[in-house]
């Protein structure tokens, strides 16, 4: 199965590249290509990698890119198939029997046709991915997948295979052409491989130095340009703490911003202390940082700066 070469699909990896990077999403080239091979293909593109690297961000870039509809489930515990596929609007389907029943009509197998008519489901994200857009498929994000459990994870299996699903009431409904599907995971648990062969596989690290500068400077552009340089060889160095929760490349955009708002031009002591719960989301790496280990990396980001 393929996406057809109209709605704007880039024709190769150089375009792919491109087009992310019109949206202000720098991608690599290993990225890039399994990016175009998923868009090529009409692969669902399955991403991992720890909160914040910019996995969603990918489904936001391309659909504003390719100007489609962006169709989002946000996964849960508990999330069940009425939340994600659909629901029938029980008082609409209430009130046709009762019409039914006023005029008279017995005849049970009409009385079900008007019951579970399609104008009466009420259509989640799922649906929504499935059906046809003049504006062409639809980019369909189904975001932190390890967040639900294995029996929803099974669910998706078909729709994944086949770009379908199966309505007991109605039959089957399948989409005229598959919407552009992201996958994306904290791992948090592993997802089954099941799941992973139907998809292409993306792992999403930290960015280099160099790219998470050229992130800040696009993300940021009212930065000062020694200050993003600071701000991102001190996150760059945090990360190789052994922190409960190691900043992204989001809370580096967040701290880019606030020492912006604050004016200031250069890291000092008193504005990584004042901004801390821009970066950091824990009391615990909190605490270590301004306890003096803080400091310490402020003064290695100088010395290396000064020498580079």
């Amino acid at each position: 199965m393929t996406v057809p070469s109209d709605h704007g699909v880039p024709g190769d990896i150089g375009s792919t590249i491109a087009l992310l990077a019109g949206q202000d999403y720098l991608a690599g080239r290993e990225l890039a290509t399994v990016v175009f091979l998923a868009l090529r293909m009409g692969r669902p593109l399955f991403l991992e990698g720890e909160a914040g690297v910019g996995k969603t961000e990918i489904a936001k870039a391309l659909a504003k890119a390719l100007d489609r509809p962006l169709i989002r489930l946000q996964c849960y515990e508990g999330l069940d198939i009425s939340s994600a596929v659909y629901e029938w609007n029980y008082t609409a389907q209430m009130l046709e029997i009762r019409l039914s029943e006023a005029a008279g009509i017995r005849d049970r197998e009409r009385i079900e046709g008007d019951v579970f008519a399609e104008r009466h489901l009420i259509r989640r994200p799922v649906l929504q991915a499935l059906e046809p857009s003049d504006r062409g498929p639809p980019v369909f994000l189904i975001d932190e997948l390890d967040r639900t459990d294995e029996a929803f994870e099974a669910f998706l299996l078909e729709v994944l295979s086949d770009f379908q699903v199966t309505i007991p009431e109605l039959g089957t409904i399948r989409a005229q052409q598959p919407p552009i599907v992201i996958v994306t995971s904290n791992r948090t648990r592993e997802v089954h491989d099941a799941l992973k062969r139907r998809c292409l596989y993306h792992w999403v690290d930290y960015p280099s130095a160099e790219e998470e500068l050229e992130i800040v400077r696009r993300r940021v552009p009212g930065c000062n340009a020694a200050l993003s340089r600071e701000l991102v060889a001190y996150v760059q160095k945090l990360r190789g703490l052994d922190l409960f929760k190691n900043p992204g490349v989001a809370e580096t955009i967040d701290w880019a911003s606030a020492l912006t708002e604050l004016d200031r031009l250069a890291l000092d002591p008193q504005a990584i202390s004042d901004t801390l719960g821009t970066l950091l989301k824990y009391q615990d790496d909190i605490a270590r940082i301004k306890g003096g280990e803080g400091q310490r990396l402020l003064s290695e980001v100088r010395a290396e700066l000064l020498a580079g």
